[in-house]
Formats: structure tokens, C-alpha cells, sequence
């Protein structure tokens, strides 16, 4: 077996996990209970099913891209029987470091899909690219981080994007569309 599958074994469930959630638990589970998976996506599901995928998620109950991304990969694995396991960021850096956004950063979360003998065959995160837009255009009216007014700038930004990853079915939406893109080419 391949050290992944040793990753895989480490991690918590996704009960585990969201059990022992403090910060995003009911934002999280929110978005869960809203989510809907199309009918129409029920042959890619089956085929996806067929792969007998595993999946690492890197994640921390405090990342707001993680509280939104978490719960539709949840969505999608238990309609594909894809077996998901947490593993927190912070504590397992090792494995971190080698998905690094842009080489330099320890951005979360990253989905990391794993076959049956533990070899990866895809990797999804930290965004989609049409939320990173969404996400640079929000944080372009941000001042320097000299300026005074930073902080309190900073908190909108992140309360329009708290309410756009909580409220905002077409993020959703957004999110799953990529997922099944990376994830087609597994099938």
C-alpha cells in the first residue's frame, strides 16, 4: 500500500470530524441539508461509484472554504460511495506540504482522491476558479494593509463572503460543477 493509504487510515471520519467542529459546525451542516444533488448527474454518480474512490480531505473546522466546500464533497461521495476521511491541517503538515496552493501556500481544503491500492488519481482545492474570482474581486477594494481601516475592511470582506458560501445556492452550484469536472476524469 502506498503512504496515501496510510494518510487515508490516519484521518478521522466525517462524523469524527464534524462532531468536534467549534467554529463553522452549523454553517457546515446547513449547507449540507440545503445541498442537492440533480438527477440528472445519477450515470456519472454510478460510474464514479464503480472506481471505489477514496478520499483525504486537508481541512480545519475554521476555514470558511472549507465550511462551503466540505459539505457538497460529502453530498457527492455518499451518492458515489466514496469513503471520506479528515485529516486537520495544521496537524499533519508533512502531507500539507506536498499540496501546496501555488508552491508557497498551505491553503485549504484539498481533496485528495485515492484509488483502492491508495495510488492518487485526483486532487481538487482549495477553490474552484470561479469562486477564487468571486474571492479576488471582493478582496480588491481592500485597502494596503497599513491603512487603518484595514481590519475593519477586512471583516466585510469576510461577512459577504460568509453569506455567499452559506446562502448562495449557485456557489454551490459552482463548487459541484468543479468537483465533477476533476473528478470526470477519473471515470
Amino acid at each position: 500500500m502506498t503512504a496515501l493509504h496510510e494518510w487515508f487510515e490516519k484521518g478521522m471520519t466525517a462524523k469524527e470530524y464534524i462532531d468536534s467542529m467549534q467554529v463553522h459546525k452549523d454553517s457546515l451542516l446547513s449547507i449540507y441539508d440545503g445541498f442537492r444533488l440533480q438527477k440528472e448527474d445519477e450515470a456519472f454518480l454510478n460510474a464514479l461509484s464503480e472506481k471505489g474512490l477514496r478520499a483525504i480531505v486537508l481541512t480545519e473546522d475554521w476555514c470558511g472554504d472549507a465550511m462551503v466546500n466540505v459539505p457538497i464533497l460529502l453530498k457527492l461521495a455518499e451518492a458515489a460511495n466514496i469513503d471520506v476521511h479528515m485529516l486537520l491541517r495544521d496537524q499533519n503538515l508533512e502531507l500539507m506540504d506536498q499540496y501546496l496552493t501555488n508552491g508557497t501556500a498551505r491553503s485549504i481544503p484539498i481533496f485528495i482522491f485515492i484509488d483502492k491500492t491508495g495510488n492518487e488519481v485526483a486532487k481538487w482545492g482549495p477553490r474552484a476558479p470561479k469562486i477564487q474570482e468571486m474571492v479576488m474581486e471582493l478582496r480588491s477594494v481592500l485597502p494596503s494593509k497599513e491603512d487603518p481601516s484595514f481590519d475593519e475592511k477586512q471583516k466585510e470582506v469576510f461577512a459577504k463572503m460568509h453569506a455567499a458560501f452559506t446562502q448562495d445556492t449557485s456557489v454551490w452550484e459552482t463548487i459541484y460543477s468543479s468537483l465533477k469536472s476533476t473528478l470526470n476524469t477519473v471515470i
